[in-house]
């Protein structure tokens, strides 16, 4: 549905939020519900006794399958929905599961055959305003991103610099465009 054009790459260096490398500092900072991107951070947060309300894992990290410690404390994830989705992409498919896995009541696991990375720009999106997005950045540690109608806006404005259908991709998410529009501030709403 959408795909990572190589310019906007460097866009995704710098983490969107505060790193942490403390999982119990992280925690006492996190609003509820918590998006857990990469199975990393989703086995620190299992470690540290806290179920991620939505996990978003692919079995790697860094392109390398995930070492057995970390494979070890996933398996007290709940059974999890395989969904599809090529590296470098945003599929339907993941898009579609991440908005049902975020409305739903109890803890929900999608299963990433191919790969999570960019899962965080959706998760944002779609969480309510004081959710947290958790997701790893490597070799520095644990980003937390507070979901608020700013950094909403800020994923939006990335994700309709991918190639494809933003604007489909964003209603599948609960978004229209025009909400993330800057020159909707007359106050007039009609359309």
């Amino acid at each position: 549905m959408l795909r990572l054009p190589r310019p906007l790459r460097s866009a995704f260096k710098e983490p969107f939020g505060t790193v942490y490398t403390d999982t119990e500092g992280l925690l006492d900072a996190a609003g509820r519900p918590v998006i857990a991107v990469g199975d990393v951070v989703t086995a620190h947060l299992l470690r540290a006794g806290t179920t991620p309300d939505v996990a978003v894992v692919d079995g790697r990290t860094k392109r390398e399958a995930v070492s057995t410690e970390t494979a070890s404390a996933l398996e007290a994830l709940p059974e999890g929905k395989t969904v599809t989705n090529p590296a470098g992409e945003l599929s339907e498919a993941l898009l579609r599961a991440l908005r049902e896995a975020v409305d739903a009541a109890e803890p929900r696991v999608l299963d990433v055959d191919g790969e999570e990375d960019l899962a965080t720009l959706p998760a944002v999106v779609v969480a309510p305003d004081g959710a947290s997005v958790v997701y790893g950045q490597p070799d520095e540690g644990m980003v937390l991103v507070r979901v608020t109608p700013e950094t909403r806006a800020e994923m939006v404005e990335l994700l309709t610099q991918f190639e494809g259908d933003a604007d489909a991709a964003l209603s599948l998410l609960g978004h229209a465009r025009a909400d993330a529009d800057h020159d909707t501030d007359d106050g007039d709403d009609a359309e």
